[in-house]
């Protein structure tokens, strides 16, 4: 019996191998948006209280949603992130996740 790569079988993959081959491994984000509803000292505060952010972290976050729209405020694996936007969503945010990089 030979071991030549020629006489070799061909490499099948699986759609799941081929996902995994093609998209690398990406944390996923909680991403809080802009709304017209709660105040910036309270999205501070939530920032704050939730994540344990400084008080200069959680504004320059909370600035980020204000003007860009949206911002990641925590990144890490899928459960994480839908822990977080739950959340969010308690403390009355609008937020959902996505895998980072999109």
């Amino acid at each position: 019996m030979s071991n030549s790569p020629a006489e070799e079988e061909p490499l099948t993959l699986s759609e799941t191998d081929v996902a995994l081959l093609e998209e690398p491994d990406r944390p996923w984000l909680t991403i809080v948006w802009d709304d017209p509803v709660n105040l910036m000292s309270y999205v501070v505060y939530v920032f704050q209280r939730h994540f344990g952010y400084s008080h200069q972290k959680a504004t320059k976050l909370m600035f980020e949603v204000h003007h860009e729209g949206r911002a990641a405020v925590s990144s890490g694996n899928k459960e994480r992130a839908e822990r977080d936007a739950e959340a969010m969503h308690r403390y009355g945010l609008w937020a959902t996740i996505s895998q980072g990089g999109d």
